[in-house]
């Protein structure tokens, strides 16, 4: 065989990922350092360098110790664990493989997740003098969690319980209780020593009962070719290719499913029609191409395509939501906080994202579902999440590349939690989320599920009503309007009713008789404080001429939010700022005008007095007086 020949096979070759999990000190970098070494897979320098290594900081007495093949960091060789993510690359004459050698740790789970997330297979080790733990047991939720369908659970270090049958079927036994409650399809049991070497790469003549593969010949021959989804053709453009005037191409990596020359597509999020002119792969221009293989698309119509899109075929759509639920792992060192905005980056496409609640965190170790209002770092849960424009993707369990995606920090730009995607959210979903007791209780009682005290963190405000008053001319819709514009610009959340707009509208059947004014300012002090409960700042321009009137307006809105303005003007000057009004009423064409044939009552109560002038406002005392109180700015 020539080299080329040679080349050419090893390119063909498959390609397997797997990861290697389990609690600190079970051996998972002795295994695949051990496993490297067995299969001459480790270079001359490098033996040199581990024999000296293993000499001065080993951790296996006199025998090389193999971990330091994978513990690069300072701190993994002086503890004898592992910290990071340790990738390693080898092949053997069947198959490539790519190992992430995970940390076993809990407070490291984030990094586990990182190794996990593009594997095919995990190798979850257990201490045969242990037996299945906490840690195994986490670890394999996690596994299920990233929709890995195969797990080997390794039985390490046999010699030390002197190569018994007895020990390795009882914990096989034990794995196999716990694993059937997840959603893993295919598990084996290898029993091993990895610092002697015994079924890693070569069958052991010390457990002559065990009569299946070593560790290698396994891993040489599992299948998981039938682990892509080939049936949904999903393509996320990556890149528009415009090399010359006569072509156009459409770059990227299919996710899943085949595509083939002619094929009809569509295009979302626009739903445009056309039809597949060229597919060009590595090797040039092909009929077919299929998940994961990298193309350009050529169509037959010119259509406005951009990166972030999405080539599909029109009779197996995916989801475009704004919408859905996840489970996430949150990897952030700070707590969640329901107030924070984030960048959702999934497949090519990027926008901005918030966390609407948290259904529930589970504890891996029991897989109870816990109520909750945040995460800690390393928690899992389900959550509801809210995109600013809609999201083009598949349920994680179908479609793993575009039913992933991470949450990142928009200052920091630190990825803050990655996470799998269940489904949109819908009428079912939503009852699933009332389900428990307390809040079940708050929904009978017609109280919102938002604490008040998230609100205040979330507008930086807390929601109260300014009421301004004064007779007609006083100048209390300019304090109002121009009191509206100054919070506006200084970033509070408000909302002004004025007695004009409500009465064109939600109160235009109601006059201005005694009992229909005290009904209109009802129905006001009743949006008020509706407002209020939401955590916004009421603006409220009304004449509301009676001492009783404006004390069942404070029992409404509640005491300690009613907050009167009174516009401390005059008869003469309101009549000279609206002369054609009070010259109506003095002429007897308009009646119930306060303060010329109704009273208007000075406020006792009033929080502040402003002295108008004509044509201008001064509304920094009321500025002042929010700050003081605490209403805005918090």
């Amino acid at each position: 065989m020539d080299i080329k020949q040679y080349l050419d096979q090893d390119q063909k070759k498959d390609l397997l990922r797997f990861l290697t999990a389990g609690s600190v000190d079970d051996g998972k970098s002795t295994l695949i350092g051990r496993l490297l070494f067995d299969s001459k897979k480790v270079y001359e320098d490098q033996l040199a360098t581990l024999e000296r290594d293993s000499k001065r900081i080993g951790h296996a007495g006199e025998a090389i110790d193999y971990a330091l093949l994978l513990d690069g960091l300072k701190a993994e060789r002086e503890q004898g664990i592992t910290i990071d993510v340790a990738y390693r690359y080898f092949s053997t004459s069947k198959r490539k493989f790519i190992i992430a050698d995970t940390p076993g740790h809990e407070q490291y789970t984030r990094n586990m997740v990182t190794g996990a997330s593009t594997a095919n297979l995990a190798i979850i080790l257990v201490d045969a003098r242990k037996g299945v733990i906490t840690q195994t047991r986490r670890h394999s939720f996690i596994v299920s969690l990233l929709g890995i369908r195969h797990i080997v659970l390794a039985v390490n270090k046999m010699d030390l319980v002197e190569y018994s049958e007895e020990v390795f079927n009882q914990i096989c036994a034990d794995y196999s209780a716990f694993v059937s409650r997840l959603a893993i399809p295919d598990v084996h049991f290898i029993p091993f020593s990895a610092l002697n070497g015994d079924n890693v790469v070569d069958n052991s003549l010390h457990m002559p009962w065990y009569h299946g593969k070593s560790l290698l010949e396994f891993l040489e021959t599992v299948h998981v070719g039938s682990d892509r989804n080939f049936d949904d053709f999903r393509f996320p453009v990556q890149y528009v290719l415009r090399p010359s005037l006569d072509f156009r191409g459409f770059s990227g990596k299919i996710s899943s499913g085949i595509i083939r020359l002619n094929d009809e597509i569509m295009v979302l999020p626009s739903r445009k029609k056309s039809r597949v002119t060229k597919l060009i792969a590595s090797e040039g221009e092909v009929d077919l191409a299929f998940t994961p293989q990298s193309v350009t698309i050529s169509l037959a119509d010119e259509i406005d395509i951009s990166r972030g899109d999405m080539l599909i075929h029109p009779e197996n759509q995916p989801r475009v939501e704004r919408q859905f639920e996840a489970m996430i792992v949150w990897m952030n060192e700070e707590k969640l906080d329901l107030n924070m905005q984030f960048y959702i980056k999934q497949n090519a496409n990027t926008t901005r994202a918030r966390i609407d609640s948290v259904t529930y965190r589970i504890d891996v170790n029991t897989h109870e579902h816990l109520m909750a209002k945040s995460f800690a770092l390393n928690e899992i849960g389900r959550v509801v999440i809210t995109t600013n424009k809609p999201v083009i993707f598949d349920p994680y369990q179908k479609n793993h590349n575009t039913g992933s995606f991470v949450l990142i920090d928009p200052i920091t730009h630190n990825t803050c939690a990655v996470g799998m995607i269940i489904d949109k959210l819908n009428p079912t979903d939503m009852a699933t989320r009332i389900a428990y007791p307390e809040t079940r209780q708050l929904v009978d009682k017609g109280q919102s599920l938002i604490g008040k005290e998230e609100l205040e963190k979330k507008y930086g405000q807390k929601g109260a009503t300014v009421w301004i008053t004064g007779m007609h001319g006083s100048g209390k819709n300019m304090a109002a309007y121009t009191l509206e514009r100054k919070l506006f610009d200084m970033g509070a959340t408000t909302v002004l009713l004025d007695g004009s707009t409500i009465r064109s509208g939600l109160n235009r059947e109601l006059d201005f008789t005694a009992s229909d004014r005290a009904e209109h300012l009802r129905r006001v002090a009743h949006i008020a404080r509706i407002l209020n409960d939401q955590g916004i700042i009421a603006i409220c321009s009304f004449i509301s001429p009676r001492e009783s009137i404006r004390e069942q307006i404070a029992e409404i809105v509640g005491p300690d939010r009613f907050h009167i303005v009174y516009m401390d003007a005059d008869l003469e000057f309101c009549r000279k700022n609206k002369p054609e009004l009070y010259l109506k009423a003095e002429l007897g064409r308009l009646n119930d005008l306060p303060g010329v044939d109704v009273p208007f009552e000075r406020p006792e109560n009033a929080a502040i007095s402003i002295k108008p002038e004509f044509h201008k406002v001064d509304i920094e005392p009321i500025i002042e007086f929010l700050a003081r109180t605490k209403i805005y700015p918090l």
